[in-house]
């Protein structure tokens, strides 16, 4: 029998995701960084095309505001630029529809602010996001199975309230020390409960978004995994309110 079972394609992949990522977090170089959200971003966006329905996919846009986020430290600054240009567009071209925009807001905004991030906190700040989410898919899941019974959201019918209230504890005290090295402990503790409780809404949104579509997964490119928006999906929500609470706590 494989090891692992059936779960051994997940596992495999699983195994050299959390390996790529510890390796460009260790080698901390910004440009590396750079490419290696950058190609994160475009296939999250192209992923995040199909969700939305948009038909027309070109990637020339996002790859422009990438290439600036080299450039420009501000990259939340970016994403409103990019809303100030796409309102424009509509006003002077009549056949453009707002559903075309949909992912500049999403993943552009997630990506963006985790880039900022790492920018002005450093990669510790990075490994903090990256456990807190964690910690809040692992805590949810295995309290969930030993203890859940209350459905929390018709969204994602398999989340129940024990199994989200669970996660976000352990992974908020997980965070709080994760945290120590660029904050306090009371400031930690804050800002991993908000990190963690928007990772399940990031979790929760993308399952809207592939309910809406009527699909599985948003894509097939990680095997038993699905697609990238599936594996950073609570990031990008978790990506905002951390560095928000960030600057506003700090």
């Amino acid at each position: 029998m494989a090891l692992f079972g059936e779960h051994s394609e997940r596992v495999k992949t699983g195994l050299a995701l959390v390996s790529g990522v510890l390796f460009v977090g260790y080698i901390d170089n910004f440009y590396l960084m750079w490419l290696a959200f950058g190609g994160v971003y475009l296939l999250a966006f192209q992923e995040a095309g199909k969700l939305f329905g948009v038909k027309e996919k070109n990637l020339l846009f996002p790859a422009i505001i990438w290439l600036l986020a080299l450039i420009y430290p501000y990259g939340d600054d970016l994403f409103v630029l990019a809303g100030v240009a796409y309102a424009s567009a509509v006003a002077y071209d009549k056949e453009r529809e707002w559903k075309e925009f949909l992912p500049y807001i999403y993943p552009t905004a997630g990506m963006l602010f985790m880039f900022t991030m790492y920018q002005e906190y450093g990669v510790m700040a990075l490994l903090w996001l990256l456990i807190v989410v964690a910690m809040t898919d692992v805590g949810a899941y295995f309290v969930g199975k030993s203890m859940g019974k209350t459905p929390f959201s018709p969204t994602s019918p398999k989340k129940t309230m024990e199994g989200v209230i669970g996660g976000i504890l352990i992974a908020t005290f997980s965070g709080m020390f994760a945290g120590l090295s660029i904050v306090d402990m009371s400031v930690a503790f804050l800002v991993s409960l908000g990190v963690s409780a928007s990772s399940i809404f990031g979790d929760l949104y993308e399952s809207s978004l592939k309910r809406s579509a009527n699909v599985k997964d948003s894509g097939d490119l990680l095997p038993g995994h699905g697609g990238v928006l599936d594996r950073i999906d609570g990031y990008l929500f978790g990506g905002v309110v951390m560095l928000v609470l960030l600057r506003g706590l700090v």
